[in-house]
């Protein structure tokens, strides 16, 4: 997906593309590098350069990002940077990219001013730099790598970590200096940053950062154009109105480079997602969407954005800068260059009121929080306010699994308890992550009790009671489920109680605690544990049988992960069994079956609507954690997100009481032209027989353009001398490629109200709009529609400013 991705972002705006480097994703083992398939960072590096944009790489080697033990998604973020002098974006790649095994070195504490960390974190660092030196990819070389940083918004663990953190975080710079790269090295969130490191700023808003030293420039490396979800959380949006009105203030107020953290997030594939408890969809609310799609409005908007600052370029960069009031809510930035250049950024920042605000014997109309862009001091291009752009609905269109032929299902179920043999005997409870050192989110405890006939207490039944460190359990007796608990974002530990009923003598209890990924933030976050800490059995007539001291024996990891069923190698497996119809509502059990290749170019989502909890594979590619969790039906969704004012995640959710994430991306390149094979381990049990793909289709677009928005369209050719005197605003549509205009569902010229697929008429609505529309629209591709189209004829409300809505059909 790279090169679409890259020229997705150039084509929005971007002049130079910023990425993670994953430390625990390329050096496997200590001294052990891997940079292969998605984990080529060269070849990553090389896509950029020969898309003809720059490219900032952010070695970290911490790198945060909601990665397993602190990195990202996917392996190369995407975020993109817009300068004055370059627009950059990001692509992402888990213990916040710092590698698992570096926590069992001896003596090793991560991120503060420990000689085993730094030691390996120099020679990882080394090993990437020399890399880029050896393919002349930094700027000083000819190359196209402008800037590097090392460290990652460390300013707040330093502080936890006293002396130890100010003295590291003063070696990491003078170690990044050393590597001599020949370009500027930046710090993110480190006020204390030295001299020759630039501390930059990672929030919603950066208009007020104000870099340590006037000698340094006020770089953006993160703004956030969306959000991450937990399993359990309802879809958090950013409103692309804000976004952009963070980017013109950040540009208005001095600043020189400007990065979305992310423009395309892409999947946590397999087991790399951190949190713990993030999903697996990364998607973030970028302007290219998981899928790489691009999200309608947002990326357009901010690529008219990009456009605009594009147009002040030389005054920003070579004139001088004065600030001044407007009215209470009101300023103005503007910039006068030797050339006789003025750029001016008008800003109303009440969150509330439109005002109307007078700039050199002008009046302007500023939307309440929006920023006016006018290249010449005179003319607004653009208003952060006034989207022009069209809005895409994005549906999933299902497609079966097979087609070609019956659909002939494999399946195997896994022991409950220990299979094979134990692999140790403890008393009490271990700690799950430095038992299985993350090679996997499962650890099996298994133990045995004896119950006389005098229970239960009363005639209530007995209740298991369970308290974990985290992250999940299921609890099983006498090889029946009995129930599952887990913790949350917010807190990954938990305590349950389950009604059960015992049998005299003998009972067996197997409890499997799991992980859901590892803590990727904070001090001392790699000694952060989880699984299971008591268990006992309460509601006894001999009062509570206490297992927690009991000898556990204790199973790491799953019978069907040990032998690999998820790989196509293992297809003929004798551990799998062939069954026409397969068992359904069943625990533990992996199911295998031959896929088709979905029809078309769009891309697929794999709809796991029917199942539980578990993992998922295609061809071996593991396609991640999937878990049909629901939000609360009582979180704070609003459908109608208003984008004035400082935003939060909170502000603007979708979603709730629905499942967090029901489709999960495989890519098309996964796919071969036949027998595919499609492996699923269900932890709960569901119904794989309603297993789906779906194509990520765009089946409608609307349009809302009013007379009063900025009406010059071609920003290429803008020239200050010109005048949009007289030139109408349109309204723009188009389908994707391949697809035609089918329909017209709504088309109002005059005051409509609503948003896309829920649009109202006004009091002023012309009779002739459905006409003029769909004459200039259906069966084409795209259309164009001014607002002085001949067609509205008469004004029918004079005064009324007038308003052009439409909804069309795609297919």
């Amino acid at each position: 997906m790279w090169p679409k991705l890259v020229a997705e972002a150039k084509d929005g705006g971007a002049d130079c593309i910023e990425t993670y480097v994953f430390w625990n994703g390329h050096e496997t083992a200590p001294g052990k590098y891997y940079f292969e398939d998605r984990f080529d960072l060269v070849q990553f590096a090389r896509v950029v350069k020969d898309a003809g944009l720059f490219l900032i790489l952010r070695i970290g080697p911490f790198v945060a990002g909601e990665w397993n033990f602190g990195s990202d998604s996917f392996p190369y973020i995407f975020t993109v940077i817009l300068f004055l002098w370059c627009t950059c974006q990001p692509f992402l790649e888990d213990f916040r990219g710092l590698p698992v095994w570096l926590h069992y070195i001896p003596g090793t504490v991560f991120r503060t001013n420990n000689e085993p960390f730094k030691s390996h974190m120099k020679s990882f660092t080394t090993k990437i730099v020399d890399m880029m030196k050896k393919e002349r990819f930094f700027a000083s070389q000819g190359g196209h790598i402008i800037l590097a940083q090392i460290e990652n918004e460390y300013e707040g663990t330093e502080q936890a970590y006293g002396a130890g953190g100010k003295a590291y975080a003063a070696w990491a710079a003078s170690m990044a200096l050393a590597q001599n790269t020949g370009v500027p090295w930046i710090m993110c969130q480190q006020s204390d940053a030295p001299d020759h490191v630039i501390n930059t700023c990672n929030s919603f808003y950066c208009d007020q950062f104000t870099p340590n030293s006037p000698t340094k420039p006020k770089i953006w490396t993160e703004n956030w154009p969306g959000w991450f979800q937990n399993f359990g959380e309802a879809n958090p949006h950013r409103p692309p109105e804000d976004v952009a009105f963070s980017v013109a203030r950040f540009f208005g107020k001095g600043g020189t480079v400007q990065n979305y953290y992310v423009y395309h997030g892409g999947t946590n594939f397999g087991r790399t997602t951190g949190g713990p408890f993030i999903t697996t969809s990364y998607d973030y609310d970028a302007p290219i969407d998981e899928y790489g799609l691009r999200r309608l409005p947002k990326w357009a908007h901010l690529r008219e954005l990009h456009k605009s600052i594009k147009l002040c370029e030389h005054s920003l960069l070579y004139g001088n800068s004065t600030s001044f009031s407007l009215g209470p809510q009101q300023e103005a930035d503007v910039y006068t260059d030797h050339s006789g250049g003025c750029v001016a950024f008008l800003s109303n920042i009440d969150s509330e009121k439109d005002k109307v605000v007078t700039f050199r014997k002008r009046k302007y109309d500023l939307p309440a929080w929006s920023v006016s862009i006018l290249p010449d001091c005179k003319s607004v291009v653009y208003n952060t306010a006034k989207v022009r752009s069209q809005t895409s609905i994005v549906d999933m269109a299902p497609e079966t699994l097979q087609s070609s032929k019956p659909e002939q299902w494999s399946i195997f179920t896994e022991k409950i308890g220990i299979w094979d043999k134990n692999d140790f005997i403890r008393n009490g409870f271990v700690d799950h992550i430095n038992t299985t050192k993350d090679s996997t989110d499962y650890l099996w405890h298994t133990t045995s009790f004896k119950v006389d006939t005098s229970y239960p207490a009363s005639g209530k039944h007995p209740i298991l009671n369970i308290d974990s460190k985290g992250h999940g359990v299921h609890a099983f007796l006498n090889d029946m489920l009995v129930g599952s608990a887990f913790g949350n974002g917010s807190k990954s530990s938990f305590s349950v109680q389950m009604p059960i009923n015992l049998k005299t003598g003998k009972n067996e209890i197997a409890l499997l605690s799991m992980t859901v990924g590892l803590q990727n933030a904070g001090a001392r976050y790699e000694w952060v544990g989880a699984g299971l800490t008591t268990v006992n059995i309460s509601g006894m007539e001999n009062g509570t049988i206490d297992l927690s001291s009991n000898n556990w024996a204790y199973k790491i990891g799953l019978e069907g992960e040990r032998y690999s069923l998820f790989k196509p190698d293992q297809g003929n497996n004798q551990r799998w069994r062939q069954q026409s119809e397969p068992p359904k509502d069943q625990p533990l059990t992996w199911y295998k079956v031959n896929v088709d290749v979905p029809q078309g170019d769009d891309p697929i989502g794999l709809d796991m609507q029917s199942m539980g909890k578990g993992l998922a594979w295609l061809n071996g590619n593991a396609i991640g954690r999937y878990w049909l969790r629901t939000s609360s039906s009582d979180d704070r969704c609003t459908p109608n997100c208003n984008y004035r004012g400082q935003f939060s995640p909170n502000n603007c959710r979708t979603g709730c009481g629905k499942p967090t994430q029901r489709w999960y991306h495989v890519p098309r390149s996964w796919f071969h032209p036949s027998e595919n094979t499609l492996v699923v381990f269900e932890e709960q049990g569901g119904d794989p027989t309603k297993i789906t793909f779906s194509r990520r289709v765009a089946t409608s677009v609307c349009s809302f353009v009013s007379e009063n928005y900025p009406s010059i369209a071609d920003m290429e050719t803008w020239d200050k001398n010109m005048s949009d005197d007289g030139v109408a605003s349109e309204a723009q549509l188009s389908c994707p490629k391949g697809k035609i205009i089918s329909s017209v569902n709504f088309a109002s010229f005059g005051d409509p109200s609503g948003t896309c697929r829920s649009y109202q008429q006004g009091s002023c609505h012309h009779p002739d709009s459905l006409s003029v529309v769909k004459k200039a629209c259906l069966n084409n591709n795209g259309c164009t529609i001014s607002l002085a189209d001949r067609g509205f004829g008469k004004d029918l409300c004079p005064g009324v400013i007038k308003t052009l809505a439409i909804e069309v059909d795609c297919s």
